[in-house]
């Protein structure tokens, strides 16, 4: 009964018509808190101000489950709530896969952000595998029960991010990669029927497809799985839509960089020498890969100087034409772009894509809450390379050096071999003066 009614009371509270009011003078009580009693008292209220709210998650009225998961994001956003994520991690991440299962799309859609924030607070460890394990399966059902935008890019979203941390082999990111794939491109058949997907979910299931990619070896997928996402990112470049076109550039560029269309060249042209049936088909498969890659270079060099046309958004056209300017610099000389982004004063850094495309998803999926992640968030530290000047971590809640090492992010090291790989492939491209797509010249008839 006690709690019944402490839940009721945290109910009546999110219920409240004055939500702002009461936000604000909360906000202005811990202040002076701070003020007075230090970080401690500060992270006492932030922690119990979260435990009511999370009671507010088991209420039957699914606005009050809405509300409570609006104020749980906004303070996974603004900090980092370790003692909290220690003591209500199984709650907090039950009753968001019960909303997820139960819920409106509204709700399933803040309750997956909810779960992916989670992720990245707890960083790489048990809870991060308890998380991804406890989830793919009310994710992948939730994909079935409608197709609305925004639930679609949440649910997309948080499966890319608990994979992207609990993840601990290729396997498990290559099941979720698939997930994805196969809701943009299902397998048809007398059960399976196809939907019609908008273009803000194609952007965001190809967006998260990528960001999990850049945790992958490339060289360990299969040929035929290159092959089929090739074309059909080949394909979105002739969308209409600039958000699918940019969003499958970026996977291309990504791709190219991990070097696997041109495994799956050699490969053909390799097995064109054995048996002759086999041989014939493999030219065929090799000549389809050659005429891909012809393909896909004359689509980013027309969208890299596309016209705007009546109407057009010019922030959304310079946008795609700076994104394929960079693809197209990098197929034909193979420069990556460099970027640079100040972040309290201190700069983070890419100068690969896979680190460009990690950084714009998670720029999306965190919004305001990237630069607080980046300045206290170790493992996100680790993933770019990134280390401020000044920390505001507290000091037992920091990872210590030996937990740094068993749950670093296993893209990093990955990162790092890519990034010899295609540095190497820089050299070659300048030495000989050719492009890109002139690596597979020796294997021309």
């Amino acid at each position: 009964m006690g709690k019944r009614k402490t839940q009721r009371k945290n109910a009546t509270m999110l219920d409240s018509d004055d939500d702002s009011s009461s936000v604000s003078s909360s906000s202005t009580s811990r202040s002076d808190r701070m003020s007075v009693f230090g970080t401690e008292e500060v992270e006492f209220n932030k922690d119990s101000l979260l435990d009511e709210t999370v009671d507010a998650l088991f209420e039957k009225r699914g606005s009050t489950r809405e509300k409570a998961l609006a104020v749980i994001i906004d303070a996974f956003s603004s900090s980092l709530p370790h003692q909290f994520v220690e003591k209500k991690f199984a709650t907090l991440l039950h009753q968001c896969l019960n909303c997820i299962k139960k819920g409106s799309s509204k709700e399933i859609s803040l309750a997956s952000h909810t779960i992916g924030l989670l992720a990245l607070t707890a960083g790489p460890g048990d809870n991060a595998r308890e998380i991804l394990e406890d989830s793919i399966c009310p994710l992948s059902q939730a994909f079935k029960s409608g197709s609305e935008s925004s639930k679609i890019a949440s649910l997309v979203d948080c499966l890319a991010v608990i994979t992207f941390v609990g993840g601990n082999d290729p396997e498990e990111t290559e099941k979720s990669m698939q997930i994805m794939w196969q809701f943009v491109r299902p397998k048809l058949g007398s059960n399976v029927i196809a939907v019609k997907l908008s273009a803000a979910a194609i952007s965001a299931v190809v967006s998260a497809w990528s960001f999990l990619l850049t945790s992958m070896d490339g060289w360990s997928l299969s040929s035929k799985l290159w092959q089929e996402s090739v074309t059909y990112l080949s394909s979105l470049l002739d969308k209409d839509d600039r958000s699918v076109r940019i969003a499958a550039g970026e996977a291309l560029a990504l791709i190219f960089e991990m070097g696997s269309l041109e495994k799956f060249a050699a490969e053909a042209k390799g097995s064109s020498d054995g048996a002759v049936s086999e041989g014939n088909k493999s030219k065929e498969g090799f000549s389809h890969i050659q005429g891909l890659k012809g393909k896909i270079l004359n689509q980013v060099r027309d969208l890299s100087v596309e016209a705007g046309g009546k109407g057009s958004n010019k922030k959304d056209l310079n946008n795609q034409r700076n994104l394929f300017k960079d693809v197209l610099e990098f197929l034909e000389y193979g420069y990556s772009p460099e970027t640079s982004m100040k972040i309290a004063g201190d700069s983070l850094q890419t100068s690969t894509w896979s680190q460009l495309v990690q950084l714009n998803f998670l720029k999306r999926f965190l919004g305001r809450g990237f630069t607080k992640h980046m300045q206290d968030n170790e493992f996100l530290q680790d993933v770019f390379g990134f280390t401020p000047k000044k920390s505001h971590l507290l000091g037992s809640e920091r990872m210590s050096n030996s937990e740094k090492r068993l749950y670093k992010s296993p893209n990093s090291g990955l990162s790092k071999a890519r990034t010899q790989l295609l540095n190497k492939q820089r050299m070659l491209s300048e030495g000989r003066n050719f492009g890109h797509f002139a690596v597979n010249v020796g294997y021309e008839d």
